[in-house]
């Protein structure tokens, strides 16, 4: 059986942009651009609108000029209207060489938007197509809200296509502009649009409002579709767009189609967006959520210690992840066997039975346990010293002012050896750990673990009094490690957090000598 080879088209840097509250500023687009089309080797990317801003010209431009750079320009392609030469050159004067030209694929919207008959608007388009094929743009065609078009008015869609499939139009885009579609109707209405034009290379462009992005976009495939339109974390407009991550790996797993993503790459994506959208990514959205390859029952660590009997297809290790296991109330002995053996600790049946209960009387509480809390949780339990603290918290000393920069004096142990620095940060915390960092880098000649993450969370219903549990994510050359602190100072909680992470690290340079 030959395997189809499906285009992916990224749109998160046109229609992605807009989500609700989401502007990107135009390095930001040029650092995801590069990563789309560079590192995770997506087909085409679609990275603006003309003439929307100064802000979309400078960034159009950017990417434009590095894309020419990397001989990728051909990859990138910028939404353009039916407006006479304007938009063409814009895109022209931004360095651009392929236009995705917004047509109207409904009556209801070329008649009552526009205010024009068919035939007026199929000549506009045609004038459009001709100006820029003559400034050397390669024009693709959107017949947007084409799937009420088919719904409605399937002659009118016939009309438009039977004066334009043969104008040069490189490939003509089908999107359910509304999201209103099932992946029946898909099947229904592209079969015709595929058996009434062969030979043209269609695209499907979905939005997700009825949470049927994914279904639609592999309906479309199956019905002929060459390409699809996604974006990073679902971004867009309302519900938002076709996720990029489930497509790539439905299109994959169900379909056995071939597409060109690099898999091992689409967590880094996500997270690159997330930060600059400032979107938040779902703990249990597939492929790329935090939680999707945790498991938390103790019967599923039990099962995939005995031949992946909880596991699928979606292996971590495919995106450049690995598999945790939650400790919590409903964790159990296999769970805990599983963090104990990755950490290298050996334990009696009685001493895991006691561990077991104690993490599970934490769950009871809602506290978060990680994997990195293991060794202090064995050690409270089984009535020992707390794991090897070769990095030890002397004295320290934060204050902040009206009108000045908090600062910190800290004074750490390492290794026996003290050492004592100072500095100004944005707030306590910071200030504290940019004295930790120049303590490493001037004492020990060694870099300092980069924080990825913060989180702050209290108990339900707590005081202001309560608890603060810190929770923060260090990248530590490529490898995340995350450790928790709990105090009823927020600071606090942070420090106890960082130490916690600097003597897992230190235990692992002394075992190395």
């Amino acid at each position: 059986m030959k395997t189809r080879y499906v285009e992916i088209l990224d749109s998160t840097l046109r229609d992605g942009e807009q989500t609700n509250g989401v502007s990107f500023l135009p390095h930001e687009k040029l650092m995801m651009a590069r990563m789309l089309l560079g590192q995770l080797n997506v087909d085409r990317i679609e990275v603006g609108s003309a003439r929307v801003s100064d802000g979309e010209r400078e960034a159009v431009g950017m990417i434009c000029r590095y894309a020419r750079q990397a001989g990728l320009l051909d990859r990138v392609e910028v939404l353009g209207f039916v407006d006479g030469q304007r938009s063409v050159d814009w895109i022209v004067g931004c360095g651009g060489r392929t236009m995705n030209l917004l047509a109207k694929g409904s009556l209801k919207h070329c008649r009552q938007q526009l205010g024009k008959q068919p035939d007026e608007h199929i000549d506009d388009i045609r004038q459009t197509v001709s100006y820029a094929h003559r400034q050397g743009l390669t024009v693709n065609l959107y017949l947007e809200d084409w799937s009420n078009g088919m719904k409605d008015s399937p002659q009118y869609v016939y009309q438009l296509m039977d004066a334009l499939v043969d104008s040069g139009i490189r490939r003509f885009m089908l999107p359910d502009t509304l999201g209103i579609m099932n992946p029946l109707q898909v099947i229904e209405y592209f079969r015709k649009m595929v058996k009434r034009y062969p030979d043209t290379h269609f695209d499907f462009h979905a939005h997700n409002d009825y949470d049927l992005a994914v279904s639609n976009s592999l309906a479309a495939v199956l019905s002929g579709a060459r390409g699809l339109h996604v974006t990073v974390n679902g971004l867009g407009e309302r519900c938002g767009n076709a996720p990029l991550s489930s497509v790539q790996v439905i299109l994959k797993d169900q379909f056995h189609a071939t597409t060109s993503i690099r898999e091992d790459r689409l967590n880094d994506i996500s997270r690159m967006v997330e930060s600059y959208s400032g979107i938040a990514v779902a703990p249990n959205q597939p492929i790329i959520g935090d939680n999707v390859f945790t498991q938390v029952a103790g019967v599923h660590a039990d099962g995939d210690s005995k031949d992946r009997l909880y596991q699928n297809d979606l292996v971590p290790e495919r995106f450049g992840r690995r598999r945790e296991y939650a400790l919590g109330k409903t964790s159990g002995r296999a769970n805990i066997s599983k963090n104990l053996e990755e950490l290298g600790l050996e334990l009696t049946p009685e001493q895991q039975r006691r561990v077991t209960e104690r993490i599970t009387e934490l769950g009871d509480k809602k506290e978060i346990v990680t994997q990195e809390d293991l060794p202090y949780i064995v050690s409270d339990v089984l009535k020992h010293d707390t794991p090897d603290e070769n990095v030890k918290l002397v004295s320290y000393v934060v204050s902040t002012a009206y009108g000045l920069k908090p600062g910190a004096n800290v004074k750490v142990e390492i290794n026996g050896q003290q050492y004592e620095a100072a500095a100004t940060g944005d707030g306590q915390y910071d200030a504290f750990v940019k004295a930790l960092r120049f303590i490493y880098r001037k004492y020990l000649d060694r870099t300092f673990p980069i924080l990825a993450n913060y989180a702050v969370s209290i108990p339900p219903g707590g005081r202001t009094d309560a608890l603060v549990q810190t929770v923060i994510t260090w990248n530590d050359n490529g490898r995340l490690l995350r450790t928790r602190g709990l105090d009823a100072d927020q600071t606090e909680a942070a420090i106890k957090a960082t130490f916690k992470m600097l003597n897992i690290i230190e235990n692992e340079q002394v075992e190395k000598l």
